[in-house]
């Protein structure tokens, strides 16, 4: 269980991320995920990354009962610069990093791929940013990357999901496979860009994310000032305390909390009212 890193072949090193039941980080993992790939892109050896997983699913973002369990906002802000260093650390990989994907890309998973610079997934793959059911806000950068524009705004705010079949047509996947046939195809592609010299492969990385229109970091690090902001507000707790639940449960949580609330405004004197009206 972790993150581990085997050289499968010459010029490829394949990390792997290992996290029962469905590859939800904990706050070291992010960072343990940030440092192996760095490593692996600044070994001299080494010409592609590949990025997998174990298990049934990609991943599916933070862990949420790490952030539960944690009084404080500890977790939060761990998970928040962990999150950044993960992403930035496979977006600044000296080296091409192919995504192998299978199962679910969720949340911290959509900031890996998003930044990664090729895609191969399974066919049973889905794609999404499930943050506004879970309280939080972010990686719609990464998402950006995927889909266009205002697909990815619909998509955010409904955290809907998209298959890879739908990513493949907008050019994002570079091919869809059965699961069986993923992690094959994923270290073809790395072998064929492994095959190149390695001093002109990272200078061809260099200078494709030279040319990038979006900062992808600083426009990461903008959306997780909103994030916190949700959490200072209480809003983000009282989302993330409904994580699990349906529809229909959350829908009654929010009505009784309006209703709560209404009650207690309507018990104060008009002073209250009038510092509200004033405000």
């Amino acid at each position: 269980m972790g993150v581990s890193t085997s050289t499968p072949e010459e010029g490829i090193a394949v990390v792997t991320v290992d996290f029962p039941p469905v590859n939800a980080l904990p706050v070291q993992g992010w960072y343990d995920l940030a440092a192996a790939v760095r490593a692996a892109g600044a070994d001299p050896k080494v010409r592609c990354v590949v990025l997998a997983a174990a298990g049934r699913g990609f991943n599916a973002g933070v862990d949420i009962k790490e952030m539960q369990r944690t009084p404080g906002h500890d977790a939060l802000l761990g998970a928040n610069r962990g999150c950044y260093e993960a992403f930035a650390a496979v977006y600044d990989c000296e080296v091409p990093v192919v995504a192998a994907v299978q199962g679910f890309c969720l949340g911290g998973g959509i900031g890996l791929v998003g930044n990664a610079d090729a895609i191969v997934a399974s066919d049973d793959a889905t794609f999404g940013l499930p943050e506004l059911d879970r309280g939080a806000l972010g990686a719609a950068t990464h998402l950006a990357r995927l889909v266009p524009q205002h697909l990815m705004r619909a998509l955010y705010y409904t955290s809907r999901t998209v298959t890879a079949e739908e990513l493949r047509q907008y050019g994002s996947v570079w091919r869809v496979v059965p699961r069986e046939q993923l992690n094959d195809t994923a270290r073809e592609l790395a072998g064929e860009i492994a095959a190149k010299d390695g001093t002109l492969i990272r200078l061809a990385k260099a200078a494709i994310n030279g040319i990038d229109p979006v900062d992808v970091r600083r426009s990461y690090r903008f959306e997780q000032g909103f994030t916190f902001e949700a959490n200072l507000s209480g809003i983000a707790d009282r989302v993330r305390d409904t994580f699990g639940s349906d529809r229909s449960d959350r829908s009654d949580r929010s009505e009784t909390s309006n209703s709560n609330s209404n009650s207690n405004s309507n018990s104060n004197n008009g002073t209250s009212t009038a510092k509200e009206q004033r405000s």
